[in-house]
């Protein structure tokens, strides 16, 4: 269900922050914290053009994760997030709103979210949705929210020469709850090019990709 009334927006990305934030992320936060850091597919991670990265959600470590497997260095370019509302308070709201993340209600999206997400991507920005919607500690893909599908879409609706992919991606721990020193595996698949999903109705277009993908992250995180 969509919800009609506005939030918060953020408008103070600092853009100085978010080279600076993942640098040290890469060369200092997770060699420290972590073991082996093992990822396949970075062949896949599209140089131009629109992306949303679909990630699977087992820690709060993926939004350092993501980047660090397909950010400035592989891509050209630093993702933005999607991220639920209950992320970003505190110290740690402050600070993923300056590298430019943003706030969703996953059970009650709003116009205003939405449409934030879609002139993010008609500007052909990399854009990280995390399709379960939450962190799940087990090691299965849960159902994926089909707001994913509808966003990437309607980019198609509004601007039909646009292209636009989605990209699966799997984040694996050694741990459920991941300690010093556990091993992180990061499998990236195949893009899924949604004007292929453009001739079909939206409804039936935005279940069918949502399919897709969630096929796709199952032959990724659970084999």
């Amino acid at each position: 269900m969509i919800d009609s009334q506005k939030t918060l927006i953020p408008t103070r990305v600092w853009p100085w922050l978010t080279p600076l934030a993942y640098t040290l992320a890469r060369w200092v936060v997770l060699p420290f914290y972590f073991g082996e850091i093992t990822i396949s597919g970075q062949k896949n991670v599209p140089q131009t053009g629109a992306v949303i990265l679909a990630p699977t959600h087992r820690s709060r470590w993926d939004a350092i994760l993501v980047p660090y497997a397909t950010g400035f260095l592989v891509s050209g370019r630093h993702p933005r997030f999607m991220v639920t509302s209950t992320e970003v308070t505190g110290f740690q709201g402050w600070l993923i709103k300056r590298l430019g993340s943003f706030p969703v209600d996953v059970d009650r999206p709003d116009l205003e979210t939405l449409d934030y997400s879609i002139e993010l991507l008609n500007k052909g920005e990399m854009l990280v949705i995390f399709p379960e919607g939450g962190i799940f500690r087990e090691a299965i893909v849960h159902p994926l929210k089909r707001g994913i599908g509808k966003i990437a879409l309607e980019v198609l609706n509004r601007n039909p020469t646009a292209q636009i992919k989605i990209l699966p991606i799997s984040i694996k721990y050694s741990e459920t709850l991941p300690t010093r020193g556990c091993q992180v595996k990061i499998d990236i698949g195949e893009p899924l090019d949604v004007a292929d999903y453009q001739d079909l109705s939206p409804r039936k277009g935005s279940q069918k990709l949502t399919q897709d993908l969630k096929t796709e992250l199952k032959i990724l995180h659970e084999t």
